[in-house]
């Protein structure tokens, strides 16, 4: 099937390898630790959704993530709900969060996660249908709620199979994802799992 026009949650492939990816809405405080913390443990490879709103009020931190080579891709413009939405509502959305992460970054998306995870298939198909591939997730980390550093660690670590796209975030709200994460990768690597972008994962499907 073509992986536009379905919702892409894991990736079935014999090669032990997990996506790191982290949504980004708002805030300038959680962003720069944790690109520090990929950087200071020699992770090359995860992928930043980008809500357009926060690449307006901050194009330096967004030109920032592209400058230290992690793939990103778009978390739309505004954080509502698409399903909610009619296809011209959502069409205007998308190409609005193009438009601004492209002037700001140069990177023309072709990966969407949708605000919230929102989704059905009339979403997916309209998607697909203006060149994107929608992400969702298969494993949460749950960082979003501050659960505390540990249980961050235990939800991105544990029963992990290979293909796995691992939610985390940037945003302000996650004050604890930048403490968790030098932990999350060791484990990780201790099991054997190697990091890449969403695309890489998307080019590993078995066929």
């Amino acid at each position: 099937m073509n992986p536009r026009f379905e919702a892409i949650y894991r990736v079935n492939t014999s090669k032990k390898c997990i996506a790191l990816t982290f949504d980004i809405g708002w805030g300038g405080k959680v962003p720069i630790p944790v690109l520090e913390a990929l950087s200071a443990n020699k992770v090359d490879k995860a992928t930043f959704f980008l809500s357009s709103t926060w690449v307006s009020a901050r194009p330096l931190l967004a030109r920032k993530i592209k400058h230290y080579g992690y793939e990103i891709g778009s978390h739309g413009y505004r954080h509502e709900n698409y399903t909610e939405h009619n296809n011209r509502w959502i069409t205007s959305e998308v190409k609005a969060a193009e438009k601004t992460i492209r002037k700001a970054t140069g990177v023309t998306c072709k990966l969407i996660r949708t605000p919230n995870g929102d989704m059905n298939q009339r979403v997916i198909q309209l998607l697909g249908s203006l060149g994107y591939s929608t992400i969702h997730w298969s494993k949460d980390s749950m960082d979003w709620t501050n659960p505390g550093v540990r249980t961050i660690i235990r939800n991105s670590t544990t029963g992990v199979q290979n293909g796995e796209i691992l939610l985390l975030h940037a945003s302000d709200s996650a004050r604890q994802t930048a403490r968790a994460l030098p932990f999350i990768i060791r484990k990780l690597r201790a099991q054997g799992f190697t990091f890449v972008t969403v695309s890489e994962l998307l080019r590993m499907r078995s066929k």
